[in-house]
């Protein structure tokens, strides 16, 4: 093979705490793998895997001899994006009340979508968005956007 494929396979944050992150995603009612513990957990979403891995073995494999983030907004964002405009405020009120923290409440965007923005209990952002461009499978995997 000389190419690379086009797919994302696996998420991996980098926990500080993971069973306190392995709660969280718990609570929002996503479903974690067996083989998942205190030490790894993982989530499949819709044919991309979340993983929780501690960050100073992360940063050990990704990043050797670089200093672990020391936290904040990494510059990255995950997105949940769900069927109708009207789903954006009731998942993320559904976060909330899962324990996120309320980042950017839901608004109409210039793009044509609705979306908000909330943190999980490390800082990672996560926007809840609906895009009327965007086709999921069965599964819930993006298939096409645009």
């Amino acid at each position: 093979m000389n190419t690379v494929p086009s797919r994302l396979s696996v998420v991996t944050l980098g926990a500080r705490d993971v069973p306190a992150l392995r709660s969280f995603y718990r609570s929002l009612g996503w479903p974690e793998l067996p083989a998942s513990d205190d030490g790894w957990s993982a989530f499949l979403l819709g044919g991309v895997l979340l993983a929780l891995y501690p960050l100073p073995e992360l940063a050990a494999e990704a990043a050797p001899g670089v200093p672990a983030p020391a936290g904040g907004w990494s510059g990255v964002t995950l997105a949940c994006n769900v069927d109708s405009r009207g789903e954006v405020d009731a998942a993320f009120e559904a976060a909330v009340a899962a324990g996120a923290m309320v980042v950017a409440e839901p608004i109409d965007r210039p793009w044509g979508g609705r979306s908000g923005y909330l943190a999980d209990p490390e800082g990672n952002r996560w926007e809840i968005a609906w895009a009327g461009t965007a086709r999921f499978d069965e599964r819930g995997a993006l298939v096409s956007f645009g």
